[in-house]
């Protein structure tokens, strides 16, 4: 098989690139290293084995024409390719928009132009500021002010899922949206506000763990290993077509007690300092207070759900950056 992956250089699109060339698919991947990294996928182009089976273009989704090129060689689709991470979002209001929206406008455009399976990777945050658990694919979706720019990121993908639904339900494109709820793993970088790879860098460090807020915000966090898997098995999945399914972990934890169970898994001796919004994120930040996923309807269409405890995920993350992981 032959897998297009866009934003093939980030943290998850290299995992999953990782995960079909394993298996002797020939993988393409698609990135303008706008937030991912050459060096997610160095290893997968040095290896001999994998020659002639990796074929990386550095370029934008916008491109129509290398997209056409792209989507046309290929059997599946996987678009990654997203502005990603709240620092980003804030620093980068109308990029990300742009980015976001238009991107995936073009990737649907071209995958119905050759009738080929797409998932779009979407995110909890659609959500919104629900306080409720768990969340199922069918609630509303409870935002904040335009004012605040911390929504614009979950509104921009909320019109990539209804872009995606509506070319399955008007062309009949076999579209499947995923939302995602806090992937992590090895070669996840903290440089964009991402919270693990953040506490566990300082933590080694010995440097102080900063939890934004009050710290009694919650969340669940996904191993990259379950999100590929679940990826995976979707897309081979006929009854999947048409839906929005959350890919999520279901272990609930506060932001402060994650920071002590990091501290506590690197032996380190790390403060932990409580930063109010208002003084780590500009005045149009606003904060989701609760995010934990029900998982039942991934399982109905697969037969599949996110297996790894929430220790074992911290443990390696830990353990790859204890390594001289990719900061």
């Amino acid at each position: 098989m032959r897998v297009l992956i866009t934003g093939g250089a980030g943290f998850i699109g290299s995992h999953l690139a990782e995960e079909y060339l394993e298996h002797g698919d020939e993988v393409y991947l698609i990135d303008d290293l706008s937030t991912g990294s050459l060096e997610n996928i160095r290893h997968l182009q040095q290896n001999e084995n994998l020659s002639g089976r990796l074929f990386v273009t550095v370029d934008t989704v916008l491109n129509r024409e290398k997209m056409i090129e792209l989507v046309g060689t290929c059997d599946v689709v996987f678009h990654l390719a997203a502005a990603v991470g709240v620092r980003f979002i804030l620093d980068n209001p109308l990029d990300s928009i742009i980015t976001n929206v238009r991107g995936t406008e073009m990737v649907l455009e071209v995958c119905h132009l050759f009738k080929k399976r797409v998932l779009i990777a979407s995110t909890s945050e659609v959500y919104g500021k629900h306080m409720h658990a768990p969340l199922v694919e069918t609630d509303n979706c409870i935002y904040g002010p335009s004012s605040k720019f911390r929504w614009s990121y979950a509104a921009a993908k909320l019109i990539d899922e209804f872009t995606a639904l509506a070319y399955h339900r008007t062309k009949g494109l076999p579209v499947i949206v995923c939302r995602l709820f806090n992937t992590v793993g090895p070669r996840q970088s903290g440089e964009y506000g991402m919270v693990l790879p953040r506490f566990v860098q300082k933590a080694l460090a010995g440097e102080a763990i900063t939890v934004y807020g009050d710290g009694t915000q919650t969340r669940t966090f996904t191993h990259v290993r379950d999100v590929v898997a679940a990826f995976t098995r979707l897309i081979l999945t006929q009854e999947a077509y048409g839906e929005v399914v959350n890919v999520g972990g279901v272990e609930e934890i506060s932001i402060l007690r994650l920071a002590e169970k990091i501290r506590e898994k690197s032996g380190s001796a790390s403060p932990i300092h409580i930063i109010p919004y208002d003084q780590a994120y500009p005045r149009d930040f606003e904060d989701m207070q609760r995010r934990v996923p029900s998982v039942d309807k991934l399982r109905q269409l697969t037969g599949f759900a996110p297996t790894m405890c929430l220790d074992g995920i911290l443990d390696d993350v830990v353990d790859h950056f204890r390594k001289g992981g990719p900061p």
